[in-house]
């Protein structure tokens, strides 16, 4: 039994400082400093460590981008990934979740014979946290997010748990499958030198709309839903102190406040 598994990342800003243009009203995040996004770290690890225990499996780092976002393949591959695919075309700018979901379902697709997909719980940018149910959706195959745990796994199905509101549920897909895993399911390895060298030197190839058959009326400029506006968030207003002499006395004030506001 071995396990073709395909990890998907995301190269993030890895500062909470990100300044939004006033003009555009879009975020400039071309110029900050960015690394692999941090969730991600830990599907990549629980793949190494699916890999590890399935002998003859392979992990492939996928992402969706500009050709910058090649850094986060290269982090995947300095972890341990045995390849990586970029997905990137200028006609794909501007793609929403949805669009992204469907050009790497379409990258997972080629690399045929995928029997796994994971993704990070979410990003830290978007924080969206659809893509492995997006991805699953194209793809027509069972999804599971909030996995903190796999329990077992061959060449049929996997078993894992997953964290709910009420507690945890332990289910069994059938794969092909897509995963979402959240930091409880492991602790991701710190690359090695060996892996950083390999990392640098390995040629990444780039997939476009003939690469992946993609339906340009899908993705880019075609997208169902795009970004209006983005702004920063709002500074909160300062807070209302309540005079009084007694609890008593700020009790009743408090009281007359809430009714000038029309609460009570």
């Amino acid at each position: 039994m071995a396990l073709e598994i395909v990890v998907c990342v995301k190269h993030t800003p890895s500062s909470t400082s990100v300044p939004v243009d006033p003009a555009t009203g879009q975020v400039k995040a071309d110029s900050l400093p960015h690394e692999l996004n941090p969730f991600d770290a830990y599907a990549v690890e629980e793949a190494l460590r699916i890999k590890e225990k399935v002998a003859g499996s392979k992990v492939t780092a996928l992402t969706f981008g500009k050709q910058t976002t090649e850094g986060a393949l290269r982090d995947a591959l300095a972890l341990g990934c045995d390849e990586a695919v970029l997905v990137s075309d200028p006609s794909f700018e501007g793609s929403d979740h949805n669009a992204a979901a469907y050009l790497l379902a379409q990258a997972v697709k080629k690399l045929s014979g995928t029997k796994l997909v994971m993704f990070g719980k979410q990003t830290n940018d978007g924080e969206s946290g659809l893509m492995a149910g997006q991805v699953g959706a194209w793809l027509d195959w069972p999804s599971a997010a909030g996995v903190k745990k796999v329990a077992a796994v061959d060449d049929s199905a996997i078993t894992v748990e997953r964290l709910m509101e009420d507690g945890t549920d332990t289910v069994k897909l059938k794969l092909p499958a897509a995963l979402a895993v959240t930091k409880e399911i492991n602790e991701p390895r710190l690359p090695s030198l060996k892996g950083k060298m390999s990392a640098k030197k390995a040629v990444i190839p780039k997939w476009g709309p003939a690469e992946l058959s993609a339906d340009a009326a899908k993705v880019g400029a075609n997208s169902p839903t795009a970004t209006a506006k983005v702004a920063p968030v709002p500074s909160r207003p300062s807070g209302v102190v309540i005079a009084g002499g007694s609890p008593e006395e700020k009790a009743h004030n408090l009281v007359e406040k809430l009714k000038e506001a029309k609460l009570i």
